[in-house]
């Protein structure tokens, strides 16, 4: 049985990693502003609520919560694209958000980790835009750049845990749904190309994203990966 740590469980990706880390036999930590109405009587599941989006307060709140555990995986979920839109028409509110959400909330949640328990393992959820900068992709892309350089300069500074950025792939979601329905293919070509390739269930994504986090140990600590240049990992 392990110890994980999973944020961001209301839905999606998240949500299917509990679920199958729980079917395992494992037991889920998790925090977030909400929890999940299907997680919660569930055996080995132990959910805090805290306002993320309040990012000078982290510490402080969730301090107790994992205060002296040791945690074989923390998993630093992601937030989920919700509109492409051109960086000059981005406002520098949304930009400072996505930067909050994917890069200072996370270092938060590390050097809080750091400091009251042991981790062996750290893996954000990170995403191949964070090289390819595509057209309407900029708040995202510049976050999970940012997201990257942290985990990096961390595993540089912290050689007692080990720490990757791991893209899962494309997952089905509400909102990636909206986004496809919602953005024209012919102004944004990237959205032609995702709807092209392989989209995978959040259940399959998550059976992936774990076996992928189990086969990162063994690459450089601080190593951003893609999912879908470790197939030989996969027995799915």
């Amino acid at each position: 049985m392990k110890k994980l740590l999973v944020t961001g469980v209301t839905t999606g990706l998240g949500e299917a990693i509990v679920d199958l880390a729980l079917q395992n036999g494992d037991e889920v930590y998790s925090i977030g502003k909400e929890n999940n109405k299907s997680l919660i009587s569930r055996a080995g599941y132990h959910f805090f609520p805290v306002n993320l989006d309040d990012v000078g307060m982290i510490k402080e709140n969730v301090k107790d919560f994992l205060k002296d555990h040791k945690f074989d995986l923390v998993i630093l979920n992601g937030s989920p694209i919700k509109e492409i839109m051109e960086l000059d028409r981005t406002y520098l509110q949304i930009l400072t958000k996505s930067m909050d959400r994917e890069v200072w909330t996370n270092k938060q949640l590390i050097d809080i980790l750091d400091l009251y328990a042991k981790v062996k393992q750290v893996v954000a959820v990170s995403s191949t835009e964070a090289n390819l900068c595509s057209k309407g992709w900029g708040s995202f892309s510049i976050a999970k750049a940012a997201l990257n350089a942290m985990i990096k300069t961390y595993a540089a500074e912290k050689p007692w845990t080990h720490f990757s950025a791991i893209d899962p792939g494309v997952v089905m979601t509400p909102e990636l749904k909206r986004v496809f329905e919602h953005t024209d293919p012919k102004i944004f070509p990237s959205i032609k190309r995702i709807r092209e390739g392989v989209v995978l269930t959040p259940e399959v994504a998550a059976k992936r994203f774990l076996s992928a986090c189990e086969a990162a140990i063994e690459y450089k600590s601080g190593s951003f990966l893609d999912i879908r240049n470790m197939d030989s990992i996969f027995d799915i």
